[in-house]
């Protein structure tokens, strides 16, 4: 069966899904992703038929929605969260928010805008995977390679691949594991780098700006020679591509994302470079993007009285349940089976794998105790 994968923002499509048999009824065919196969797992145990609980209980899905539609009608503030779906789901999604005011947050919201804020501050460039496969001559990973977010990124930017352009890739802040892998990288017409942290990854990215830009400041001071190396082959590629993920960033990370968009600028003045950040799976960019072409704004809004209300801090999940600024919350996560939502004692309403309603009952009732 042809499919596209839901579970990380590459969206690869040339693997497929079989039914199997026993502990393991889902299996993956055509491509080997430990993340893949680990998420499938989670729906071994599926009904063959939807399963719906009101307080613990079974019931109809009648009797289920026209509870969920009370419960709803009933709340002053609700928040809808999680938003793992697709482009058909948020589609519903998005009028029903509307009529009950709802704000409306991804699970991974923080993450989202890390590269969100940054993009309303400044703008960037930006490519496509296959952009970056074909044209790319260096390719920067910024703080650590992205592999426990995206498994199959090397493969998807063809590094290694040699029907593809010579290239050489640099690591950028390297995490624990990370230089062995790219070693394992090297040949076949890839050559590798690894740069450690000067400084923490926003001084570093900082510095990296500096000597890209050419500042006085930066052209005196006592830097590493790496970095002075790594800012001269940035200006020498013909095509440089930065790329990161906003999951694995510290908590400033959009001060990270502006800064990695402002060397881009810079670059582009003389030569051609984007900004590639890998971050949005479990349908994150999908409900993302379906909520902002039907308001005009992101997620972290509401549909309010007074109209749209975006507010990128104030409307985090995270930070509305903590202060009880909202008294009921829908949960929904299609593709995740173990994205259940955070600890509260909220009416909620969840849409997602059968063992979630108990799952999510014992964390309220643990977060109330």
């Amino acid at each position: 069966m042809t499919w596209t994968c839901p579970f990380c923002p590459l969206a690869c499509d040339h693997a497929g899904v079989r039914t199997g048999s026993g502990a393991q009824p889902l299996e993956l065919q055509g491509a080997d992703c430990a993340l893949a196969r680990s998420k499938l797992a989670g729906f071994a145990s599926a009904p063959a038929e939807s399963v719906a609980e009101v307080d613990g209980q079974a019931a109809a899905l009648e009797a289920a929605v026209a509870a969920a539609a009370q419960r709803l009608a009933a709340s002053r503030q609700p928040l809808f969260a999680g938003l793992g779906t697709d482009v058909a789901g948020m589609r519903a999604l998005y009028p029903l928010a509307c009529a009950t005011g709802a704000i409306c947050d991804a699970a991974p919201g923080e993450a989202l805008m890390h590269g969100l804020r940054a993009l309303q501050d400044r703008g960037q460039f930006t490519a496509t995977l296959a952009e970056v496969r074909t044209r790319a001559d260096l390719i920067v990973f910024v703080g650590g390679l992205p592999l426990a977010v995206a498994p199959l990124l090397r493969e998807r930017l063809g590094i290694g691949d040699p029907q593809v352009p010579q290239r050489h890739v640099v690591l950028l802040g390297p995490r624990e594991g990370d230089a062995a892998t790219l070693a394992a990288w090297a040949g076949a017409g890839v050559t590798v780098e690894t740069i450690a942290l000067h400084g923490d990854l926003f001084d570093t990215v900082s510095l990296l700006d500096a000597l890209v830009a050419k500042r006085p400041a930066a052209a005196t001071a006592r830097l590493p020679e790496a970095l002075r190396a790594l800012a001269d082959r940035l200006h020498a590629a013909h095509y440089a591509v930065l790329v990161g993920a906003p999951p694995l960033l510290p908590a400033q990370g959009a001060l990270i994302v502006e800064t990695v968009h402002r060397t881009v600028n810079e670059l582009n003045r003389k030569t051609r470079a984007a900004a590639l950040w890998i971050a949005g799976g479990n349908g994150v960019a999908t409900a993302n993007q379906v909520f902002t072409w039907l308001s005009g704004l992101p997620l972290r809004s509401r549909a309010g009285p007074r109209g749209l209300e975006h507010e990128p801090l104030r409307y985090g999940s995270l930070r509305l349940i903590a202060q009880g600024a909202v008294d009921a919350l829908l949960w929904v996560a299609s593709f995740d089976a173990d994205a259940v939502p955070p600890n509260n004692d909220l009416p909620m309403i969840v849409l997602g794998p059968r063992r979630w309603p108990r799952r999510c009952a014992a964390r309220a009732a643990s977060s109330s105790r």
